[in-house]
């Protein structure tokens, strides 16, 4: 298999034993999963990033077509959408493939969409010109935070194939994706499974490297959440997206050189 070598880091946070005991991974409140950003893996693809957070590994490819969807025809501007599916064992029991049901599940739709919002937000679509890229995220294995590591590896995708494309100027923003929810353990970052399964709320946070809110999901399962715990959850989210940026621009780095 040729492509980059994954770059990786666990990241460094002061841990606090009192809360680490009750998170089950041992994790910090604020301490994101370990998190790899292998690039090359799909050889053909125009740019293409596996991502593993944690147990979550998502291969995203961005693909660069000539082309513009019939509503874009002769308006001088580009288009990214974005296609999102789970392996059939990407979880605990298989599911099926949805191409055998002949229809998408609404979830596989609803997540395919804020993808696509998500890179949309962070190019020029005048700039890319009458091109449309897409992007594909595949789940190969699922253990919580698929939408956001989809989000996170598929910006490393889209900047190495307009990169390739000599289309670098249309990138205006960096952009990642991370989760964070109210546990029994409090306000934490970056939730696995086992943690958003039983979640009192969950966030997801689609945030710019300067400082940006491209998008915001946040559902309360039980009882409302309160102003101050929704501030601690975008404080733990620019954390926790402050690690993952710098580790798309560590992947970009070693890829360039």
């Amino acid at each position: 298999m040729t492509g980059t070598p994954p770059v990786s880091q666990t990241p460094d946070t002061a841990l606090s034993a009192a809360l680490a005991a009750r998170r089950p991974s041992g994790r910090a409140a604020d301490e994101n999963r370990a998190v790899t950003i292998e690039l090359g893996f799909a050889r053909h693809a125009e740019g293409s990033a596996l991502i593993r957070v944690g147990g979550t590994e998502v291969l995203c490819t961005a693909s660069l077509e000539d082309r513009v969807p019939p509503f874009l025809r002769n308006k001088g501007q580009g288009w990214i959408t974005a296609e999102y599916g789970m392996l059939p064992r990407a979880t605990h029991t298989r599911g099926n493939r949805e191409a055998a049901k002949g229809k998408q599940s609404g979830r596989t739709q609803e997540i395919q969409r804020l993808i696509g919002r998500a890179l949309r937000a962070c190019v020029d679509l005048k700039k890319l010109g009458e091109r449309t890229i897409t992007i594909d995220c595949d789940v190969l294995n699922a253990d919580g935070g698929t939408r956001c590591a989809s989000i996170t590896g598929a910006w490393v995708a889209l900047a190495i194939a307009l990169k390739k494309a000599n289309l670098s100027k249309a990138l205006t923003a960096q952009v990642a994706a991370v989760s964070c929810g109210l546990t029994k353990a409090g306000p934490v970052l970056d939730l696995d499974y086992v943690e958003d399964s039983s979640a009192q709320a969950d966030t997801n946070f689609v945030l710019t490297s300067k400082g940006g809110i491209v998008e915001i999901q946040g559902t309360a399962e039980e009882s409302p959440f309160e102003e101050a715990e929704f501030f601690e959850l975008l404080r733990l989210a620019k954390i926790g997206t402050g690690t993952l940026f710098t580790m798309q621009n560590a992947a970009l780095d070693q890829h360039n050189g």
